[in-house]
């Protein structure tokens, strides 16, 4: 007999208003657990800026707040600082936090903000129509590469923000998971919850990005967007944990 997974109480029962096999709802179901797990429902404070996950808030059911767009961390780290005792998790994308938030992300991990950053990296702009973002793969088509990013042209190369932000100091853990199979979903999970652990621990800044598909702007249907995430994205973004206070 097949398992039966109930809702946990954090996720509400809202219709989902994301494309068909986006993996927002995948992450939202994770984060949620985690939160239910850890028991910090009421003292939990969820940040969400401009992106395809800007209405979080209907999902899930935590405190939350809005943030322009990029301007999540610097938010997160009005509220820590101020209530310290809260958990502070802050939901981006690659779009928002990769590319107007890039000084944002960089000084709050820097400066080792005890807050958590759940990064949800999809290779492209998503709520915008499928633009290029800092993290489309090279050779990879969007509505401003539409003869595929080129690295020796204009558009430069991915950036890999894990491998960017593990030589700061302020950095507690870093770990890249996704969301393209069970067994990379239940790893997905344990990285969230070690984040969480992390910020609980006063440990400093943490973040798990989250490779997650797209397939309205990959132009696939969700089944080959998963194989995709795979076979090409995790060869330009290799999964693993990249910084860690507690080594297992």
């Amino acid at each position: 007999m097949a398992k039966s997974y109930r809702r946990p109480a954090v996720l509400t029962p809202t219709p989902t208003h994301y494309c068909p096999g986006c993996g927002h709802g995948i992450v939202h179901r994770l984060l949620a657990e985690a939160i239910a797990e850890r028991g910090i429902r009421e003292r939990t404070i969820g940040l969400a800026p401009v992106g395809c996950a800007v209405i979080a808030y209907d999902y899930l059911d935590i405190d939350m707040s809005e943030a322009p767009h990029g301007r999540t961390p610097a938010v997160a780290t009005g509220i820590k600082r101020s209530l310290p005792d809260r958990i502070v998790i802050s939901y981006q994308g690659d779009g928002d936090l990769a590319a107007i938030g890039t000084a944002e992300i960089v000084h709050c991990a820097n400066r080792g903000e005890n807050i958590s950053v759940i990064f949800v990296n999809n290779a492209v702009y998503g709520m915008t129509n499928g633009q290029m973002a800092p993290t489309t793969l090279a050779g990879m088509v969007t509505a401003t590469t539409p003869r595929g990013r080129n690295p020796q042209a204009l558009e430069g190369h991915p950036i890999r923000v894990c491998e960017l932000l593990r030589s700061l100091d302020g950095v507690a853990y870093l770990e890249r998971v996704s969301v393209n199979k069970p067994a990379n979903v239940h790893k997905a999970k344990k990285a969230i919850l070690h984040a969480i652990e992390t910020q609980e621990a006063r440990r400093g800044f943490s973040l798990v990005e989250v490779l997650s598909p797209c397939p309205t702007y990959w132009r696939k249907a969700p089944t080959d967007a998963m194989a995709w995430i795979g076979d090409v994205m995790m060869k330009t973004f290799p999964l693993g944990v990249y910084k860690d206070w507690k080594p297992s």
